[in-house]
């Protein structure tokens, strides 16, 4: 009677595996376990595998610009977002993440990524009543961007832009150099204007309406952002890097 039970125990575990849908120990799954790299579709992973790793955790604290940053993300807006992302940014380090230019990205990975970036960092409210400055712009005058950025960004960077340490009256003035001949080398002219333009919240940078202080303050014109552009990047060297001292 003993063993008749117990062969009905098991054959009673037998039966609720299989309606179940439980596979046997040792056998493999129905279904991969791991999905293949064009089925992910959740943001969060697709922003962490691939965005995570320059923009930061988050969207902040990362070496690029800030995504969550509600600023960039209007000043930018959707459709140039999705551009950079998907073609990268020719000659820098943003690479193209669609698959038509060379990535591994399908067209809807990419639009769950930028609908995802303005889903859980934008804002619709971000720039207030302010009319942001076009987001392309031009290079216009380099002469007069030395003095632009003495006026909007000595502060933190210095006037020669050697960065600078704070002060006891102003210990949040601390940043470091932005004339350093690798960053310029590594960041794109439109990198330099998007941070001057949207700030760097997550480093204590104000936007381009908030950093000139004084009777006269006002936020800084289209063509005063070009200018300090212009000037910044004109302190690019030729051949940045380590100088190596010549074998004789």
């Amino acid at each position: 009677m003993s063993a008749v039970r117990t062969l009905s125990a098991g054959m009673v575990c037998i039966l609720c595996l299989v309606c179940l849908g439980c596979a046997a120990p040792g056998r493999p799954a129905t279904g991969p376990e791991v999905p293949r790299p064009e089925q992910v579709m959740g943001f969060a992973t697709l922003y962490n595998q691939n965005c995570a790793g320059c923009h930061g955790a988050g969207g902040k604290n990362g070496p690029a610009i800030s995504l969550a940053n509600p600023v960039y993300l209007a000043f930018a807006g959707e459709p140039m977002v999705r551009q950079v992302i998907g073609n990268g940014v020719a000659g820098k380090l943003m690479p193209g993440f669609a698959k038509s230019a060379g990535g591994t990205l399908t067209d809807r990975q990419i639009a769950i990524l930028v609908e995802g970036i303005f889903h859980v960092w934008g804002r619709p409210n971000a720039l207030a009543a302010s009319q942001a400055p076009s987001y392309t712009g031009t290079k216009i005058n380099s002469g007069q961007g030395q003095k632009t950025f003495a006026e909007f960004c000595a502060r933190r960077h210095g006037a020669d832009g050697k960065g600078r340490k704070g002060t006891t009256d102003d210990p949040n003035a601390v940043a470091g150099s932005i004339v350093d001949p690798s960053y310029l080398a590594l960041v794109s002219d439109q990198s330099l204007r998007s941070t001057i333009v949207a700030g760097r919240p997550d480093e204590g940078m104000p936007d381009w309406r908030s950093d000139a202080t004084g009777p006269g303050a006002h936020a800084m014109t289209d063509q005063e952002i070009g200018d300090t552009v212009a000037w910044l990047a004109a302190q690019r060297a030729q051949y940045p890097g380590q100088p190596y001292v010549s074998q004789k």
